[in-house]
C-alpha cells in the first residue's frame, strides 16, 4: 500500500485533486469545447443566417464560421470564475506570466506568417499548386483576422490554458500537460474533410510547438497570435485550406483544378497534411527547446499565486 502511495505521488503533484486528473481534465475539456460551439452558434451563426445567405462573396460565411469560437472563449471563462478552484487558470491569461507582453505577442504573427509562408513558397515552387489575385479589401482583411484571431486563441484557451493549467496543478511533470493537450488539440480536427493520418500527426507536433512555447517562453499570447497569423495566411492571404477547410473569401485563389499531392501540399487537407509541415513544425519545437530552454525562465504557476 505505502509503494501506491509512493508511486502516486511521484506522478502527481502535492496540489493534485481528483477533478485535476487526466480523463476528468480531458472529459472536462471537451465538454467544454462542444458546449461553446453551441453558445457560440445562438450568438453569432443563428442571429446572421440570413445576412450570411444573401451575401454571395461569401465574406460573412467566413466571418461567423470563425468568430461563433466566441462561445468557446465566454463558456470557459464563465466555468474559470464560476468554478472558483479554476480562477487562478484567469491569470495565466493576461500580463502576469513574464512572457505575454507586447514583445512576444508581435513574434507569435511573426511565426505564424513565416512558417506557413515557407510551406506555401515550396509547394509554388515545386508546382503543386497554383493561386491568382482575387480581391482586396483593407476592412474585410483585418475583420477577418480578428475573426480568425478569435477562433484561433479559442483553441489554444481551451488547449494552452484550461487544460494545460489543470493538468500543470494535478501532475509533476510537465510533459503529461504538454503531450495530453496536443493530443486534445489533434483530437479536434479528426472529423475534418480530408483528414489522413499524417495531418493528425503534423497537428499533434503542433500542438508540442505551442505547449513548448507556453512552458519554456512563458507566453500563451505568443501561442496565440502563432497560431492565429497561420491560419490567416493559410486561408484568408493565399486562399489554402485551412486543416482542410476553403474560404469562399481570400486575397488569392487556389486554382483547385490544377493542384497535386506532393512532399508540400495535400489536395485533400492543403499544407498541414504533408512531410513539410511535420518537418518545419518539428524544426520549430528544437529550436524553441534549445533557445528557451538555457535562459532558465521558470513558467508562470498560476496555483501557488
Amino acid at each position: 500500500m505505502n509503494e501506491k502511495k509512493s508511486i502516486f505521488k511521484m506522478i502527481h503533484a502535492d496540489t493534485f485533486h481528483w477533478t485535476d486528473s487526466a480523463i476528468i481534465s480531458l472529459l472536462l475539456s471537451a465538454v467544454l469545447m462542444i458546449l461553446g460551439q453551441g453558445l457560440g452558434e445562438l450568438l453569432v451563426i443563428l442571429p446572421f443566417r440570413n445576412q450570411v445567405l444573401n451575401d454571395e462573396t461569401g465574406y460573412l460565411l467566413i466571418l461567423v464560421e470563425y468568430l461563433y469560437f466566441i462561445g468557446m472563449w465566454l463558456l470557459i471563462l464563465l466555468y474559470c470564475f464560476i468554478v472558483k478552484k479554476n480562477r487562478p487558470i484567469l491569470s495565466a491569461l493576461w500580463t502576469k506570466p513574464s512572457g505575454n507582453n507586447v514583445k512576444f505577442l508581435l513574434l507569435g504573427i511573426l511565426l505564424g506568417f513565416g512558417t506557413n509562408s515557407i510551406c506555401a513558397v515550396a509547394a509554388l515552387l515545386h508546382k503543386d499548386i497554383g493561386i491568382y489575385f482575387n480581391s482586396f479589401d483593407l476592412l474585410k482583411l483585418i475583420s477577418l483576422f480578428l475573426a480568425v484571431f478569435v477562433q484561433s486563441s479559442a483553441e489554444e484557451l481551451l488547449c494552452r490554458g484550461f487544460l494545460y493549467q489543470k493538468l500543470r496543478k494535478g501532475y509533476r511533470h510537465p510533459a503529461v500537460a504538454i503531450i495530453l493537450n496536443a493530443t486534445l488539440f489533434a483530437a479536434l480536427h479528426l472529423l475534418n474533410p480530408g483528414v489522413s493520418a499524417l495531418a493528425i500527426m503534423d497537428i499533434f507536433i503542433t500542438g508540442i510547438f505551442f505547449s513548448l512555447i507556453v512552458y519554456y517562453m512563458d507566453s500563451i499570447w505568443c501561442a496565440m497570435t502563432l497560431h492565429a497569423a497561420w491560419n490567416f495566411t493559410q486561408n484568408i492571404i493565399y486562399g489554402l485550406p485551412n486543416s482542410g477547410i476553403v474560404s469562399p473569401y481570400s486575397l488569392f485563389k487556389l486554382d483547385a483544378a490544377a493542384a497535386k499531392d506532393s512532399f508540400a501540399y495535400s489536395v485533400d487537407f492543403g499544407l498541414e497534411g504533408t512531410i513539410l509541415a511535420v518537418a518545419v513544425m518539428l524544426v520549430c519545437s528544437v529550436a524553441v527547446y534549445l533557445i528557451y530552454s538555457k535562459k532558465n525562465v521558470k513558467p508562470y504557476d498560476p496555483w501557488k499565486q
